[in-house]
């Protein structure tokens, strides 16, 4: 039976279980000491620590569940990992590198149920929700390649917005949280970290009353109802009303910004009327409210979709900047390799699946 991973517990969490076991709750402090600053990989490696404790967690928790199965590096310095877990699946993390710090791009569940039409992640059903442990795993892992280059970088941002739901596996990531913000580990500052979600009403409430102090992103990429069910079946769930409702709540709980992502698709959404419609949709926002647009990286399995054009791109840009709305073109990293959120574990799910059917012909008789 494989071993849960040690980077699953909170330091209070560790305090308790330690405290429960007859070991002193200030052993809690000196392993995580060793794990998110001295960065060992075994436990052997905590040499300060009660040799009766450390012997404790080598027999309940694991350090390392997460193997490097395919590295993809971009001229541009972008790194994207494909983690294979321990019961087989693949995730997929990325490393950006910015002016303003290096960004790590974490996955949340193995695989994506939302089905937004042009999204690479969905192509592969979630089999399962990833652990508050793996998730925190796939930051040390970039960390581990960042010491391994020997200069002294560190992991400084954190986006949720890899493969999966965040919110749909709300608990392990609001642990993760706690976990990579905690000024005893990795102290990733609050505003230096945003999760995306595709929009569940109820667990935007939730996250607006956690009071994390994380940046929160809106996948939004439709202004209005039709269109958006259209290329993302959740909006038949919890309709744009639903869901700028919650955003409403958010808003005011928190006295927070929200980003909203738009992917520009070519004659889908992009044109001047669907700038206008946004802009017309976010407006009783009063600069609340900020708009992140997204060149589309096209996936193959998704050939109805393609990148719109970049007069598209100006026209829909300035038509939101007339109408007094904060937006952005996001800067595209890792062109050269396989950019889209989820292309990378597909092509390898399917180049896996081509191997096996090569290596077991199926034989019909005459």
């Amino acid at each position: 039976m494989n071993k849960p991973s040690i980077y699953g517990l909170t330091l209070d969490q560790l305090s308790s279980w330690l405290g429960e076991r007859g070991h002193k709750k200030f052993r809690a402090g000196q392993v995580w000491d060793y794990l998110y600053r001295q960065r060992v990989t075994e436990f052997n490696e905590m040499t300060e620590v009660n040799p009766a404790c450390i012997a404790l967690l080598a027999e309940h928790f694991a350090i390392q569940t997460l193997t490097e199965h395919v590295k993809q590096e971009s001229a541009d310095g972008t790194v994207k990992f494909l983690f294979r877990l321990e019961d087989g699946n693949l995730i997929e993390t990325v490393l950006m590198r910015q002016k303003y710090g290096q960004s790590v791009c974490v996955t949340t569940q193995v695989g994506c149920n939302i089905g937004c039409s042009f999204c690479a992640s969905g192509l592969i059903k979630k089999s399962r929700d990833l652990t508050a442990g793996e998730i925190v795993e796939q930051i040390m892992k970039v960390q581990f390649h960042l010491d391994a280059a020997a200069q002294d970088q560190l992991v400084t941002h954190i986006v949720v917005m890899g493969i999966g739901e965040p919110f749909d596996n709300f608990e392990n990531m609001v642990d993760f949280l706690n976990i990579v913000k905690d000024r005893k580990g990795l102290v990733i500052a609050p505003k230096r970290i945003t999760v995306s979600t595709s929009g569940l009403p109820d667990k935007i409430r939730e996250f607006a009353d956690s009071d994390l102090q994380v940046n929160l992103a809106l996948s939004l990429h439709a202004p209005n109802n039709e269109l958006r069910t259209r290329i993302m079946k959740i909006n038949r769930a919890y309709p744009l009303e639903q869901l700028m409702s919650a955003v409403e709540y958010y808003l005011t709980k928190t006295n927070r910004r929200i980003m909203l992502e738009y992917i520009l698709l070519r004659d889908v959404n992009d044109h001047q009327e669907h700038a206008q419609q946004l802009a017309d949709l976010i407006a009783h926002m009063n600069k609340s409210a900020s708009v992140n647009l997204i060149p589309y990286n096209p996936v193959d399995e998704h050939s109805q979709y393609q990148r719109s054009s970049q007069e598209s791109i100006i026209t829909f840009y300035d038509t939101l900047k007339k109408n007094g709305v904060n937006c952005t073109v996001r800067l595209e990293h890792g062109t050269d390799i396989d950019a889209a959120c989820g292309q990378l574990r597909s092509k390898q799910i399917k180049k896996a699946a081509q191997a096996k059917n090569e290596d077991n012909p199926v034989v019909v008789g005459s």
